[in-house]
């Protein structure tokens, strides 16, 4: 977080007197910094003098400094009120993602104030948190892709023209080619989406399967006469998440199941030349008696799902005969038909 700030990674602590109190989503959700409380104990500060970056985060974040008794600038202890209770812990605390948080809030355009930089924290966290997996992903394509390095793409400008529920970036960029020199300065722009999971319930005792049925926007804007598709279900990881963790409360919201074992299946972006997205895709093995599908969808992200039970075949050959228009859908079919047998004799061994 010091980097993040602006601060010298040496800068030197200094203590308070009391305790931290809650506070383990600090940085990642607004209003859920710890409290600084009366009592035994110390706490490290850090003293700092105020930036424009230091003060434009602490407004996004709703937070304040603690001033020093000394009359000196203040100490870094930002605080809020935190609804959670026990002791602050910073071995637990996720500071990686609290920081990448931070980074992409001070690089946020100077055309939203920080009203509006708060309003989209959640997808903020969602982007940081996809970076840092990015990051710690080992490389695609295995040994016919060559290594590269930071070096091998060269940056030169960076605009955020649109800043809404998703983003649009905009780069001026070259990179390495395969003959050994650079690009051309080109310009290339980008549909900014944090990563995403996708589980299909199956039931391998009746060898049927739950799809969800629901109205998308982007067919709709395609013109396609019919823009309600049936999918898996699937949603945005949360900052600090869990992918399966996202994968099971997704099941709950979208179809009110609670899956068992989860099977990774293939993981992929589905559009990368010009959206960021990266899809998670899951089996998950789900209890699916009759009369188990109904309408479920949280109100507040307004979303009507539908979900229907249908047989392992049937899925096969409607893929087959173009009757799925989802992606994800027909490569997760089409996966667990290739591996259904392998998969239950992994279930019956377990």
């Amino acid at each position: 977080m010091r980097t993040a700030l602006g601060l010298a990674p040496g800068t030197a602590t200094e203590p308070v007197a009391g305790r931290l109190i809650g506070g383990m989503r600090a940085g990642i959700e607004a209003g859920t910094w710890p409290v600084l409380a009366e009592g035994a104990g110390e706490v490290a500060a850090i003293r700092v003098a105020t930036t424009p970056a230091f003060r434009r985060y602490a407004a996004v974040m709703g937070l304040k400094a603690v001033d020093a008794d000394d009359g000196g600038p203040p100490l870094m202890g930002l605080q809020a009120q935190s609804d959670e209770s026990g002791t602050w812990s910073a071995t637990d605390w996720p500071g990686d993602l609290a920081a990448a948080i931070a980074h992409e809030v001070l690089a946020a355009p100077d055309r939203l104030d920080a009203e509006q930089v708060a309003a989209r924290l959640p997808m903020i966290g969602v982007w940081a948190h996809s970076r840092l997996r990015a990051a710690a992903s080992p490389p695609s394509g295995g040994e016919l892709v060559a290594r590269r390095g930071a070096d091998d793409v060269r940056l030169h400008g960076r605009q955020e023209p649109y800043s809404g529920y998703f983003a649009v970036d905009v780069w001026k960029m070259s990179h390495r080619t395969h003959a050994g020199g650079f690009t051309p300065t080109v310009r290339r722009e980008g549909f900014v989406m944090g990563d995403a999971v996708v589980v299909l319930p199956w039931d391998p005792v009746r060898d049927r399967l739950l799809v969800i049925e629901q109205f998308r926007v982007g067919p709709a804007f395609r013109r396609d006469p019919r823009p309600w598709l049936l999918e898996a279900i699937a949603g945005r990881i949360d900052a600090g998440e869990g992918i399966e963790d996202a994968a099971r409360r997704e099941a709950q919201e979208e179809a009110g199941l609670k899956l068992g074992r989860l099977f990774p299946a293939i993981h992929h972006y589905p559009t990368p030349g010009a959206v960021t997205e990266y899809l998670y895709l899951y089996v998950g093995i789900a209890d699916l008696p009759d009369g188990s599908a109904g309408v479920h969808g949280l109100e507040t992200e307004t979303e009507d799902i539908r979900g229907h039970l249908v047989g392992r075949a049937d899925l096969v050959r409607m893929v087959l005969d173009g009757q799925i228009t989802n992606g994800p859908l027909a490569m997760l079919v089409l996966w667990l038909e290739h591996r259904r047998e392998g998969l239950l004799r992994e279930l019956a061994g377990s």
